[in-house]
Formats: structure tokens, sequence, C-alpha cells
């Protein structure tokens, strides 16, 4: 189990555009099973490999309550299907203890490929279109505080600040 850093708000690094993967191979696959262990880790729903500080297109995820779920999609291409936005509140790994409401389509098609590099499309709403929509973003080098206003903004970051700090000393605290 290899557990990968996560960037945290506001990393420059978080604002690089994700390459595509050219080739599916052994170093990719390493890298998807370490973004589980990482997901899981962090209790998240889903990952990008920006966050990791790996910027390619790829995304893992996965809804469900006991990691059963496991869904990988590697250069995704989302579609809208509606005009019709709904706000979501979401919460992200990279912005630590932040949640607020985006509006984002409800309904959505995905391109992508899988793990083993085997194309599909899927059309998909809820939380699976709210959840692909943020972690692109991410691949565009896009957070989901930039949907909001510049005091939210403002906010978030001297929030994940704390939660560095505080972080930090309970690390320290173990190793004492």
């Amino acid at each position: 189990m290899a557990l990968l850093p996560i960037l945290s708000y506001p990393d420059p690094k978080l604002r690089t555009i994700a390459q595509p993967v050219k080739e599916i191979n052994e170093d990719i696959k390493t890298l998807i099973k370490d973004m589980f262990d990482t997901l899981y880790d962090a209790k998240g729903i889903g990952l990008a490999a920006s966050q990791v500080d790996r910027h390619i297109q790829l995304i893992v995820m996965d809804l469900s309550d006991d990691k059963s779920g496991q869904r990988v999609f590697i250069n995704p291409k989302i579609t809208p299907l509606v005009e019709d936005k709904k706000p979501y509140e979401e919460g992200c790994l990279s912005v630590p203890e932040v949640y607020d409401e985006v509006e984002r389509p409800t309904k959505v098609r995905i391109d992508a490929l899988d793990g083993e590099g085997h194309a599909f499309s899927e059309e998909v709403e809820g939380l699976l279109a709210v959840c692909i929509q943020h972690e692109m973003d991410h691949l565009n080098g896009v957070l989901f505080v930039d949907y909001l206003s510049g005091l939210k903004q403002s906010r978030a970051r001297e929030k994940v600040r704390k939660v560095l700090k505080q972080r930090e000393k309970q690390l320290e605290a173990v190793k004492a």
C-alpha cells in the first residue's frame, strides 16, 4: 500500500493542466492502485491524478460505502446532456474541511478509458455526475472553490491553513 501526498489549496501545482495518458502500462496501473489506497485512507470518494502531483488525465472514484464500487476514468471527456443545473454541496480532499454549494449540470455523458484501456461511454446523473465534473475540473486546473465568491475563497484558504497546522501538530505529537 502506497499513500501519495495530496496537494492542498492554494498550492499552484493544482492549477496545472493534465496531459492525456499515452499508454496504460504497469506504471499507470500502479498509480491507479496507489490512488485508490490514498482515496480510501483520506476517506474520499474521488481523486484526480492532479491532486497527487501527477498531471495526467486520470481519475479514480468509489461512491460505495464498502470499497466495492471502484471506477477508473482515463482521458475522460464529459458532455452535459441537459441545461438544467442544480446546486450540490461539494467538498474536496485538496481543500480539507471546506464545503459549499456548486451548481453543475444534473446529467452528463462520460467518454473515457477504464483501467485496462477499454473505451466506454456512459450517461450519468446524481452524485456520480457531480463527482465526475468535480474531478474533471481538477484535470483542467480548476477547484470547486473557484466557483465561490472572493470572500468564501479567502475563508477557505484560511481554514485549510488551520487544518494543515492542526494535522502537523497531531503528527508531531504521534512522533513524540
